[in-house]
Formats: C-alpha cells, sequence, structure tokens
C-alpha cells in the first residue's frame, strides 16, 4: 500500500518567497533627464497641492532654525541646515502617491492623499521614518561630539563669533574637514537605505528591511548614476534653502515625482 503523500511535490505557492525580491534595472543619465522631466510635468499637473508639501517642509526648516535660535544653540544652526535634506525623502511620502495616480490617469484630490498618508502610520513606513530620524539624530550629535573635541575653549556667544570661529581659524577648518568627511558618510548611507525604499513601501506591500536592501542593491548596481541623482538632490536642496527656506516650495515637490519615476525605471513593477 501506498501512502497518499509518497512522492508528492510542493504546492506552487511555495515560490512567492523568492519572487517578493523585484529586479533591478541598470539606469543612464538618461534616466534621470527623463525622470525630471516627469517631475516636473506632474509639478505643473497639481501645482498647488504639489506646492503645499514643499511649503509645509519649507515652514518647518523656518520654525526648526528659529526654534535654536531662542533656545541659544547658535552652533546647531548650519549642521541643522546641512542635514535637514536628509529627512526630505518621507517628506515627500504624498508627492510618490500623486505621481502614482497621475502616472494611472486616476483622479484625487486633498482626501485621497492625505488618507494614503495617514494610513502608512499602519504600514512599514513609520519603521523608514525611524531609521531616517535617528540618522539625522547621529548627524546632529556627531557635530556636537567634534564640536566639544576640537573647539572645546571656543564660545559662541551669536552666529557671527560661531561663523568666525569655524571659517577663520585653523581649528574650525579642522572641524569643518572632520564633521564634512562625517557627514558625508552618513549622508551616503540614509540615502543608499531610503532613495528607492521610500516609493517603494508605499507601492507595494513589503516590509522595510527588504525595502532597505533593494535600494541598496539599486545604488551597488548603478553606483555613478545613483551618486549623480544624491548630488543633485543635495545641491538643490541646499540652494533652495538659502532664501529662507522657499526655494524647496518649488524644489521639493519636483524632486519628489522626480524620485517617484526613477524608482519605477529601475525597479520593474510588480507581478500582478
Amino acid at each position: 500500500m501506498t501512502s497518499d503523500t509518497e512522492g508528492s511535490t510542493p504546492p506552487d505557492n511555495l515560490k512567492p518567497q523568492q519572487q517578493s525580491v523585484p529586479e533591478v534595472n541598470t539606469v543612464t543619465s538618461s534616466d534621470i533627464t527623463a525622470s525630471l522631466k516627469a517631475g516636473f510635468s506632474d509639478f505643473l499637473a497639481r501645482p498647488l497641492m504639489s506646492g503645499f508639501f514643499g511649503l509645509f517642509y519649507a515652514v518647518f526648516g523656518i520654525l526648526f532654525v528659529w526654534g535654536l535660535v531662542w533656545l541659544g544653540k547658535i552652533w546647531m544652526i548650519i549642521p541643522a541646515i546641512v542635514g535637514f535634506p536628509l529627512v526630505a525623502p518621507f517628506a515627500a511620502a504624498g508627492l510618490y502617491e500623486m505621481s502614482r495616480r497621475l502616472q494611472k490617469g486616476e483622479s484625487f484630490g486633498w482626501s485621497e492623499i492625505l488618507g494614503v498618508m495617514a494610513n502608512q502610520r499602519k504600514r512599514e513606513m513609520g519603521w523608514m521614518a525611524f531609521v531616517t530620524l535617528f540618522i539625522f539624530w547621529v548627524w546632529i550629535y556627531q557635530i556636537r561630539l567634534w564640536l566639544a573635541i576640537i573647539l572645546q575653549n571656543a564660545s559662541f556667544s551669536d552666529f557671527d563669533g560661531f561663523l568666525n570661529t569655524v571659517f577663520f581659524t585653523p581649528q574650525g577648518w579642522t572641524f569643518l574637514a572632520v564633521g564634512t568627511c562625517v557627514g558625508a558618510f552618513l549622508s551616503a548611507v540614509l540615502f543608499s537605505v531610503t532613495v528607492i525604499a521610500m516609493p517603494m513601501l508605499l507601492d507595494r506591500e513589503t516590509n522595510f528591511v527588504s525595502a532597505m536592501l533593494t535600494s541598496i542593491r539599486v545604488v551597488a548596481e548603478n553606483p555613478v548614476v545613483m551618486l549623480t541623482w544624491a548630488a543633485i538632490i543635495s545641491v538643490t536642496m541646499l540652494l533652495s534653502m538659502v532664501p529662507a527656506f522657499l526655494g524647496l516650495i518649488f524644489t521639493l515637490p519636483i524632486l519628489g515625482h522626480a524620485t517617484w519615476h526613477l524608482y519605477q525605471r529601475v525597479v520593474p513593477p510588480a507581478e500582478g
């Protein structure tokens, strides 16, 4: 007598574990150009809604800097401004959803976009927010650490005094060199784990670890193109903050929309 289970084969439904890991495409500079064009087109399609997210980010930046001045944390202003773009990917979640709907030709209003953003707290996006804010905290803390080690005898009674110490003394130059190197490393880490992970978490059901690993793979397999994209984001964001953060009203939405389109080009759509 033979058993009913003898010689049985595993059911096909055990295979999705492997299918959950997305493929990664090779992208070129032309993909960046096309993504920027598409991002600008999305911005023009819904300028008020897109600009709202940029305005919210700009107002938050202004209040953040004002709070540092009010608390007397003058030394934190420059590190905070330089590190501020690190949290931009999380702020762009609503922009990703707008681009997704525009791409599919779906109609939407404020309730749909804000509703999707609110629902992210029930998914894995919250963990990505934690990762982002944690690295931003490390960025601020390491600046404070080097400040204490290198500029231990300096006192900053006002912002001008801080600038004079940092830019016109040997100790200040050492502080800038060390802080820049450590900051560049932290920025590269955060960019690598979030640039694709953020839109991916909004686009499909996956966990934040898989999304981060996919993002790292994208950067590792397309290092020149993705580092170019990182440079474009960093320079654009920093220049946008010069006029009292107001340039972010326009640049943040365009870059957010463009990031969605770059994600679509580098990670093939999920099957089904």
